[in-house]
């Protein structure tokens, strides 16, 4: 007689339409959001009145955001990066960003008994016999990965351990491929930018968080790169424990701090005014560490830390910045990097013909009927790869139809530069969110000019007249 396991048969059959009916849920919630609005921008037109116009905006958005919210935060996966990208103060409406802000580091975490089995499976040893202490708890669940805090056996200090969750990865490119199909229709109707070639990108950049063996090497090799071009590293790295690294399971050093987010938190419970000479002083020097490492990894390394969403970075004593997760890394080919080095140039000098002739080196491609067609590029320029707002401008809307992504087509755009402009966009959004304006482009001027120089591409400038000392250590008197 055959005899059948019903809890086997139905996880079984739960995992095979699992992704169909993720996918039905996409596309439910997407033609939801989607549709609502292009009904109201119908309906708002009819409203004469400009405040009141705002306000009917304002309520759609908060609308929209609640439905947002709810999709990213009920499919979870790879719909908390997307939280992440469009969650920012300088990018999505403020009614997006109340909301989407919260979302960070707060996936449903896999059960302790699951992570135990996983733990014990990769590492080769039982619970026991390797932790001291293993906080059940997590410190914090993402997409991919949970953390929890813990101590090995014999030793002082604690440690983290990271934990994949399993069964994540198919889910996750489900989601992706989902996303892909929407881009390639909004690329067409709506937005004129190669959306599709950036959700490819990420495709790829996602396949290798699941790798933690690739993470633990990119680590240490970060930290050697910044510890041999400065001094003293302007960020902390955890350091891996190697020897407790597999492909689902990470264990590095713990890092005290607080999150970024919780910074004005933080200032107000030590009795210091947030809007303060002191607290302005310590987000100054935050921004300041964050912006060097990456005009360094960017520009003179090309293999850099991609993903510096609030919920990667840390604050520790004396405003010393602590960045975690390793997971998207990205090499930048050197024609790549030294191209974008040159759009940094331009930017910087505020030159539109240098700008036109790097988009050109860097393959991107557009399309457009302007009269001042260059002047428009470089607006677009610093829209896309700077951090800088315009005067009197407390919120860019890209999309919006009198920006420059509106009036110049972005026919194609290569894929690999997905990461710095994502990483050019996370900055601007923690500049924005520390109430600082100011222009990474002019700031990583002196580390581009070093890469071109190196490269025979161009003299080195001094725009004060006098030598500089060493390779990157100019920038911010360091």
């Amino acid at each position: 007689m055959l005899h059948i396991d019903v809890k086997e048969f139905q996880e079984k059959f739960s995992a095979r339409f699992r992704p169909l009916q993720r996918s039905w849920e996409f596309w439910i919630r997407v033609a939801d959001i989607y549709t609502g609005y292009k009904v109201f921008q119908l309906r708002v037109n009819f409203e004469k009145n400009a405040e009141r116009r705002e306000a009917l905006w304002e309520k759609q958005h908060e609308l929209a955001a609640d439905k947002i919210y709810n999709m990213c935060a009920e499919l979870g996966g790879f719909f908390l990066k997307v939280a992440q990208v469009i969650g920012k103060p300088d990018l999505a409406p403020a009614a997006w960003v109340r909301r989407l802000v919260t979302l960070c580091d707060q996936a449903p975490a896999t059960q302790y008994n699951v992570v135990k089995a996983v733990l014990e499976e990769e590492l080769g040893q039982s619970m026991d016999e390797l932790f001291e202490r293993f906080d059940v708890n997590p410190l914090g669940s993402a997409s991919i990965a949970q953390v929890h805090r813990a101590r090995l056996k014999g030793e002082k200090s604690d440690i983290v351990v990271k934990v994949q969750h399993p069964g994540v990865h198919s889910l996750m490119m489900t989601d992706i491929h989902n996303m892909q199909a929407f881009a390639l229709y909004m690329q067409k109707t709506d937005i004129k930018f190669d959306l599709y070639s950036v959700t490819k990108e990420m495709e790829k950049q996602i396949g290798y968080e699941f790798d933690f063996l690739r993470e633990a090497d990119a680590m240490d090799r970060i930290r050697c790169f910044l510890y041999e071009n400065n001094k003293k590293s302007p960020v902390q790295i955890p350091r891996v424990i190697r020897g407790l690294v597999t492909r689902r399971v990470l264990v590095m050093e713990y890092i005290d701090g607080i999150p970024i987010m919780k910074l004005g938190d933080e200032i107000a419970k030590r009795g210091l005014n947030p809007s303060g000479k002191v607290a302005a002083a310590a987000k100054q020097n935050i921004l300041k560490s964050l912006t060097l490492i990456y005009g360094q990894m960017i520009l003179g390394s090309g293999f850099f830390h991609a993903d510096p969403h609030p919920g990667n970075i840390l604050i520790c004593r004396g405003s010393e910045v602590a960045l975690l997760d390793y997971g998207q890394v990205k090499d930048l080919p050197d024609a790549l990097r030294l191209g974008y080095a040159r759009l940094v140039l331009a930017i910087a000098d505020n030159d539109p013909t240098g700008a036109s002739e790097s988009y050109r080196e860097l393959g991107i491609n557009t399309l457009s009927n302007c009269p001042d067609e260059q002047k428009e590029l470089l607006r677009l320029a610093q829209t896309m790869f700077d951090t800088k707002l315009p005067p009197g401008v407390t919120v860019l809307q890209p999309f919006s139809e009198g920006s420059s992504i509106k009036k110049i087509a972005v026919q194609s755009f290569p894929g690999e530069l997905f990461s710095v402009l994502r990483t050019v966009h996370l900055l601007r959004g923690l500049s924005v969110g520390l109430g600082i304006n100011y222009s990474c482009a002019e700031q990583w001027r002196p580390i581009a000019e070093e890469a071109l120089y190196r490269a025979g591409r161009q003299k080195v400038k001094d725009h004060k007249g006098t030598e500089r000392r060493g390779l990157f250590r100019s920038i911010f008197g360091r």
